[in-house]
């Protein structure tokens, strides 16, 4: 049975499901509760005057905690959570992200989503409503791009109307205006400029139109545990969610940077 498939599933970065009830009427899960919430409410919620940014270093472990979850529900599990998004990445202490609600579209299909987790979906699975473990990839590429710009993926502002985010990003580093589409709360770190960049192709190869010219999960994995493997002559990551170090800390990335240098950030 599918639900108790799932019930099997234990990751550190997966929230284990405990129990569950389904009936015609009422369908129920019941999961670890998560007391520092999702991820959509940490990175969009209560922005202005008195708000806590959420640092760079806080959302590479974000980033690679999701990545490696969803590596291992689509290798070690062999299942397709089927809606990835921001309100179902679930937070420990010390930011390490938790996935849940998935594996759950063969109970419940894929009806046609609302605006906000329809710019999530791949394009393929607009058209189609079939769910794969290369639009998984894709709505993780978003993500990503949502951890780097702190645009919420249907959010009005980005430009012309029906543009979704990966199409925003992409029209933005095509002018070569790379560094306009970084959240203005990054700005204040010192030295990021090239894990950003990185990163951003990672996301940008994710959200690739065709499914086979996306990465596999596993994949993407390596490519940020590569981002993080940057060490000072002790063998300790340089930390960057510090914006007193380095007196250019407010000065934003360059402009026209569009692929990352070699050395180290």
């Amino acid at each position: 049975m599918q639900m108790e498939m799932l019930g099997q599933i234990r990751h550190e970065n997966v929230v284990p499901l405990r129990a569950f009830y389904y009936s015609k009427d009422e369908k129920l899960l019941v999961s670890d509760f998560m007391r520092d919430g999702s991820l959509s409410a940490l990175l969009h919620g209560s922005r202005g005057s008195g708000r806590t940014p959420l640092g760079w270093d806080n959302r590479m472990r974000i980033a690679l905690s999701t990545a490696r979850g969803l590596a291992h529900l689509h290798v070690s599990g062999k299942v397709i959570h089927g809606n990835i998004k921001a309100s179902n990445i679930l937070l420990r202490p010390e930011q390490e992200a938790c996935i849940s609600d998935f594996g759950l579209n063969p109970l419940f299909g894929n009806t046609t989503p609302p605006s906000r987790v329809a710019s999530y979906r791949a394009p393929e699975v607009l058209e189609t409503r079939k769910v794969s473990f290369k639009s998984d990839v894709y709505s993780f590429g978003v993500l990503l791009l949502e951890l780097l710009t702190g645009k919420a993926p249907n959010q009005a502002s980005l430009g012309e109307e029906g543009i979704d985010l990966p199409r925003w990003v992409q029209s933005v580093v095509r002018e070569e205006w790379t560094a306009e589409v970084f959240d203005v709360e990054l700005m204040r770190y010192h030295s990021i400029e090239e894990e950003m960049v990185q990163l951003l192709q990672i996301a940008m190869t994710c959200v690739s139109t065709a499914p086979d010219q996306r990465p596999t999960m596993p994949e993407v994995v390596r490519m940020i545990e590569e981002m993080n493997r940057v060490e000072t002559d002790d063998g300790l990551r340089q930390s960057s969610d510090d914006p007193s170090k380095g007196s250019d800390s407010q000065t934003p990335p360059t402009e026209s940077r569009t692929t990352p240098r070699s050395g180290t950030p």
